[in-house]
């Protein structure tokens, strides 16, 4: 019994021993990579705004080259720029050595990634590039290497040593490149004025194009679907109202159809708390005047914050005219998708 609880003991030891190594490790990792990012960042020269303008003034597309790690890298800055303002793609080196360098035209700008720059499959291509006439933009950690000697720009990432403890999984340099895309892209977003309707646009899926795009014309309650009484009627005729439409509320309007407030379960139990004859009394007696309404074409996504800011679940959708013209609750966004 002895010597199992002290086997038992040390088991759990180990383990919490094992724990500790593993967040030193980690947090090993981190500082090395932060640090890094750091000397990137005050290292960056007029090589990047140089990058940045080759990039501005391209006529085609810039296509993003890499191999391994470098390539997944390249891939996923390519897919930023592209979603920021800057048709991109990536071409992979080790196909383009094989008939997809057509993907390459006169007007291009190709970036090169290679933390080396000495990658075979990616220095082949770059005579065949040049005689195109395509400027090339380098991202390397050797700027005496063959592709930042054939590139127009060289942006050197600037990594003394990986974050791997062996020093040979690209880690930090990867990180240090990924880093430095997500900059040219940024950089050029706004250079080129691009907009949150911009980047809807090439977002159109998800719960993200559905904020940016939605508007409240798309899923608004429209015509028999609207809860409308006229001001004259009784209480219990507006309650039956709300009750066939569903939204919680009514409005109330006047013969020229303007919306002149809404009455809605709250409005109903103050005036029973008043014993209000609701057969007799009118419903704009109790309703609530000026009620919260937004203007027809606004985006979903505004109505939300309006109703959430108002503490409200339903709202009416009004024109210019502040006439009716739709109803909208928050079932009906979290339908949409829109929170």
């Amino acid at each position: 019994m002895v010597v199992a609880e002290k086997n038992k003991t040390e088991g759990c030891c180990n383990s919490m021993s094992e724990q500790i190594s593993f967040l030193k490790t980690a947090k090993t990792v981190f500082q090395n990579e932060i640090e890094a990012l750091q000397k990137l960042q005050y290292s960056l020269n007029d090589n990047f705004n140089q990058a940045c303008e080759l990039m501005l003034n391209c006529t085609g597309k810039v296509v993003v080259c890499g191999m391994g790690k470098s390539g997944h890298i390249g891939n996923k800055i390519a897919s930023t720029l592209a979603s920021t303002g800057t048709p991109a793609f990536f071409m992979h080196p080790g196909e383009a050595n094989h008939g997809d360098l057509g993907m390459l035209a006169k007007g291009d700008v190709l970036i090169g990634i290679s933390n080396s720059g000495e990658t075979n499959e990616l220095t082949g291509l770059l005579p065949v590039v040049k005689r195109l006439g395509v400027p090339v933009i380098a991202i390397t950690n050797n700027p005496n290497s063959t592709l930042a000697k054939f590139s127009d720009v060289a942006l050197d990432i600037n990594v003394e040593k990986e974050a791997c403890s062996l020093g040979l999984a690209p880690t930090t340099s990867t990180t240090a490149t990924l880093v430095l895309g997500d900059a040219l892209a940024i950089a050029l977003l706004e250079a080129k004025g691009f907009t949150a309707d911009d980047f809807a646009l090439s977002h159109p899926g998800g719960s993200l194009g559905r904020k940016l795009l939605l508007t409240v014309d798309e899923i608004m309650a429209v015509n028999l679907e609207l809860p409308l009484v006229i001001e004259s009627a009784t209480v219990m005729q507006a309650l039956l109202e709300m009750s066939d439409k569903g939204l919680g509320m009514t409005g109330v309007i006047d013969n020229d159809n303007n919306l002149l407030g809404i009455f809605t379960d709250g409005d109903l139990r103050r005036a029973l708390d008043k014993h209000i004859d609701i057969h007799k009394s009118t419903v704009q007696q109790v309703m609530t005047a000026n009620s919260i309404t937004m203007i027809h074409g606004k985006l979903a996504v505004d109505a939300l914050n309006l109703m959430q800011k108002h503490k409200i679940n339903a709202m009416f959708i009004v024109n210019d005219e502040h006439k009716p013209v739709g109803a909208i609750k928050m079932h009906t966004l979290l339908k949409a998708g829109v929170v």
